[in-house]
């Protein structure tokens, strides 16, 4: 993630203090970190819509493969034991999972912070308070585009109401919660409408994501917008983040390009904001995937991050994620970080490397073949980086 109010405001969220400290980018992946992984756990693949982009390919029926209650909760020991600062519980739509509230009342328990990634269109306003009862630190949910827009993304007419509904049933008795959106060719243009109803809503988070492309989204490579819209869109982040100051939390998501295009930016209108952009974008490390960032699927299979459950790194029902993550045998894994001696193209070359980390592996695989070929996200010119105008994507 990267922290645009942070960089562009100096705000203080709870998610800067992982980002924005030295030696960030060497913390979490083994057993002289003070802390473990971010992890998400997507605990059921189980959904009730049918999203175009779902890097999870998941199914409007539960899985016999699920961990089972008994099993979540060995994990969540173990989890607490590695001291992970942050699980993000998501799916599927992990709402759907009989007992969630058992489990997250169990992981309260075991004093971990919790957050969930839904689609909200079952947040009533009952559920609503039972997730602020159960302290939920952040419900995070998605919008797509505004009205029809998002119900023809998401695949269920109705959805887009019952999502907004959910933001509003949360904030109004005080549950923190925030909008995410994944910027693709079938919203671009309703940017400026999110940006119109993140103020009239008040909503005091939003998350913008960058297309990976996985799962459903793999067969989306053609619907990412391109390099050109992608610098306007980050263009209309900043504004729009320097107009709501610190009322509003805004982050980018799955692309660390966006780090040196707002320190570039910057540095040609700001020079002493841009001293201090660079002060914290050195400290973040860019892409964590395997390092500060790991996943574990609906099977109990362990993945470098959300995007890449073709790399298995072992399952916590044979083995305790604290062993496989701090004792990694798979070569991605092990390659993951330490990455830089294998990224090819543009990434091998790039002066900006420290800061970005490579970006998101996973959608250089999907257009390549290759897992460490250039990012073909990276809408940063070739002058921009550094390298010669005839660097090969891979």
């Amino acid at each position: 993630m990267v922290g645009i109010t942070k960089l562009l405001c100096g705000s203080e969220n709870f998610g800067d203090k992982l980002r924005y400290v030295p030696d960030a980018s060497k913390q979490r992946c083994g057993t002289s970190a003070d802390y473990g992984p971010v992890v998400v756990w997507n605990c059921t693949n189980q959904c009730n819509l049918n999203c175009k982009h779902c890097y999870a390919n998941s199914k409007n029926f539960k899985s016999e493969e699920e961990l089972t209650t008994n099993e979540a909760k060995s994990l969540i020991d173990d989890l607490a034991k590695l001291n992970i600062p942050v699980l993000l519980i998501s799916g599927g739509e992990p709402l759907m999972r009989d007992d969630i509230f058992e489990i997250i009342h169990y992981a309260n328990k075991c004093n971990l912070r919790i957050t969930i990634s839904t689609n909200g269109t079952l947040i009533d306003k009952k559920m609503a308070e039972e997730l602020k009862k159960l302290c939920v630190s952040y419900v995070g949910i998605s919008l797509d585009g505004i009205g029809s827009r998002h119900d023809d993304f998401r695949g269920y007419p109705g959805s887009f109401n019952k999502s907004l509904a959910a933001i509003r049933n949360c904030l109004e008795i005080g549950q923190k919660a925030g909008l995410r959106f994944t910027i693709s060719r079938y919203n671009y243009d309703q940017l400026n409408d999110i940006f119109h109803l993140i103020k009239e809503e008040k909503i005091p988070r939003v998350c913008f994501y960058h297309l990976a492309y996985s799962g459903r989204g793999s067969s989306m490579v053609d619907m990412d917008i391109t390099k050109e819209e992608k610098r306007a869109a980050l263009d209309l982040i900043m504004e729009k983040t320097v107009e709501f100051g610190k009322n509003v939390e805004i982050l980018t998501v799955d692309n660390h390009a966006d780090n040196i295009y707002l320190y570039l930016q910057s540095k040609n209108k700001n020079p002493l904001l841009a001293d201090k952009i660079w002060e914290l974008i050195q400290m973040g490390g860019g892409n964590r995937s395997g390092i500060a960032i790991a996943n574990i699927d609906y099977k109990g299979n362990v993945h470098a991050d959300q995007f890449t459950w073709h790399y298995n790194f072992g399952n916590v029902r044979d083995t305790k994620f604290s062993e496989i993550w701090t004792h990694p045998a798979n070569p991605v894994a092990i390659g993951l970080r330490d990455r830089k001696p294998l990224l090819k193209g543009r990434c091998s070359k790039c002066r900006w490397l420290n800061i970005c980390n490579g970006n998101l592996r996973v959608r250089a695989e999907a257009v390549t073949g290759d897992f460490w070929a250039s990012d073909p996200a990276c809408y940063l010119s070739n002058e921009e980086i550094g390298v010669p105008d005839d660097t090969v994507l891979i």
